[in-house]
């Protein structure tokens, strides 16, 4: 063999293990939301907010769910995942509980508490 044989040769070669690491490396990519679970995140209010309103609009998002809860009734989300439920507020200290299942059966739980003066 050559040495023009053998450098085409090793060309070839590492083209083909950059190929597949790419293929590879996508894939990983694209299986991680799946591998992490369900993923629940609020925005607003804040947790252990003090608030003079009974009304309050509780904003977040939601990642890789089939299924959103807010203290056991269902809530939807946009298409990105963004959801925005009104809740009203008993006097004094109250306890909220975001639930969250992917199409796996796991769960991810948040909960919010909140005062109203």
């Amino acid at each position: 063999m050559t040495d023009r044989r053998k450098v085409k040769r090793w060309i070839k070669i590492w083209a083909i293990v950059a190929v597949a690491a790419l293929v590879i490396g996508y894939g990983i990519f694209r299986a991680m939301s799946f591998i992490e679970g369900p993923d629940i995140g609020i925005d607003s209010p804040a947790n252990g907010a003090t608030l003079a309103e009974s009304l309050v609009e509780v904003k977040g998002f939601a990642r890789n769910i089939s299924f959103l809860t807010l203290n056991g009734e269902k809530i939807f989300t946009d298409e990105s995942g963004v959801f925005s439920e009104q809740v009203l507020l008993s006097y004094g200290y109250n306890i909220m509980t975001l639930e969250a299942k992917d199409r796996f059966g796991r769960t991810a739980q948040k909960t919010l508490q909140l005062i109203y003066k």
